[in-house]
């Protein structure tokens, strides 16, 4: 028999069990069935004080001896392993295509997060059950900063927060003061860290800061009728608020304010379809040389302005082809200018120039999870590294992908934290 311990693998012989000793006399040692079951009926019937000492032996006739010590040692002997072949990589586009983008890794909820303690591992080894952790009910938008993903969640109504580089979870949010979010939808966060979150029920952009604290309000129902997103400039000097109207509204619009003092500096389209207009506008994305990319949903493409809000042109149209637009949502721009728009219809996200040329588009519409694998995607971000992060309402997940430049031991996401010891404390525990 082959026994686990903390030192390793220990063997018994087959057929033994374990002698106890009280005061000095030893107990008898019995075969067990296993063993006894290769013996003749005479010899399981008897008793030997100790299992294969000389006197047993001699009651054994010699076939039965030899039989008897091959399967001895073969119940002693090592079991060899068997190789694991590592999962091939996901690569974004496939072969023979160079690389741009691997799959790295997903997040589903604090226990991708927050290191195991040891006695929470050896727990789970004794006892086979799963790690568990606090999950998200339904995400919506997504912003990163230095590894910490933001992470909006329309039922639960407050922000979840996941710091990687510090392994640990918290809410930004979810309490019933000034600071309390009713149904956050779109987010972003300036290069200081502070943090900026469209409530489309309470009709504000809440903003806190680095901390999560909660610091003040911009715009209400003055300025809003259903505010969808949210976009800030780096330096946290203009706030971009989408106003996505609805069917029976004109104010398809985006309302542009002092980030500093709350003003209302100006607004920037109107419902139509000409250049310029908007029908049902979704988010909003800062480019290169700060560029304005916003999604006009009821249009099929994506319309761009200048920094001071001056029409420059557009591109996509409606159909189902790449490059093409059939129910686009959110946007990002990676360092580069390059545009990510997700699309909820194909089930993806496409790739565009900051001229609007299709790169690449990532991902696939399923009715079962995956990786790239999406049934209600919304949200999307890219980090100051590079990484993408795609939010998939129905399977409650958040996707993470690579650029193939960046090694995997590079970045804010590669930072990882030191196991957690039993008594260490965290925000929301992963069990």
């Amino acid at each position: 028999m082959i026994h686990v311990g903390r030192e390793g693998i220990r063997y018994r012989p087959v057929g033994c069990r374990a002698v106890k000793k009280s005061g000095g006399t030893s107990a008898e040692g019995r075969p067990d069935d296993s063993a006894a079951s290769f013996m003749p009926a005479a010899a399981r019937g008897s008793r030997s004080p100790e299992c294969g000492s000389r006197r047993a032996r001699k009651r054994l006739p010699a076939p039965w001896l030899l039989l008897f010590a091959v399967v001895l040692l073969g119940g002693c002997a090592a079991i060899p392993e068997t190789p694991v072949a590592k999962p091939e990589p996901l690569l974004f586009p496939p072969p023979p295509d160079p690389v741009r983008f691997y799959y790295e890794r997903t997040i589903y909820s604090t226990a991708d997060v927050i290191p195991e303690t040891q006695a929470g591992g050896f727990r789970r080894f004794v006892t086979g059950e799963a790690r568990l952790g606090e999950g998200l009910a339904k995400p919506y938008g997504v912003t990163v900063h230095r590894g910490r993903i933001f992470v909006s969640d329309t039922a639960q109504r407050f922000v979840q927060v996941f710091d990687v580089p510090n392994g640990r979870a918290y809410r930004i949010g979810d309490d019933e003061g000034p600071g309390g979010l009713q149904k956050p939808v779109g987010l972003d966060v300036d290069a200081a860290g502070n943090l900026y979150v469209a409530d489309v029920s309470a009709r504000h952009i809440f903003v806190y800061d680095a901390e999560g604290k909660f610091v003040r309000k911009l715009g209400g129902e003055k300025w809003f009728q259903r505010l969808a997103s949210v976009t800030v400039d780096p330096a946290g000097e203009r706030v971009y608020a989408v106003d996505i109207g609805g069917v029976s509204s004109d104010q398809h619009t985006v309302r542009v304010f002092d980030g500093k003092t709350g003003e209302h500096l100006m607004d920037i389209g109107k419902r139509g379809t000409g250049p310029g207009e908007f029908n049902l506008p979704r988010d909003l994305a800062i480019g290169k040389d700060g560029r304005l990319y916003v999604v006009d949903g009821g249009n099929f493409r994506v319309v761009v302005f200048d920094r001071d809000g001056n029409y420059l042109k557009s591109f996509g149209r409606v159909g189902k082809q790449p490059g093409q637009f059939a129910r686009p949502k959110e946007i990002a721009a990676d360092p580069q200018g390059n545009l990510y728009v997700v699309d909820a219809a194909f089930g993806n996200f496409q790739i565009f120039s900051p001229e609007g040329e299709l790169l690449l588009f990532i991902g696939s519409r399923s009715e079962k999870d995956a990786p790239a694998k999406y049934m209600l995607p919304s949200g999307i971000a890219v980090d100051e590294d590079g990484r993408v992060y795609m939010v998939d309402q129905w399977f409650r997940k958040i996707d993470v992908f690579r650029p193939a430049h960046l090694a995997p031991e590079q970045g804010w996401l590669a930072k990882r934290p030191r196991p957690a010891s039993a008594s260490a404390g965290k925000s929301q525990d992963a069990k």
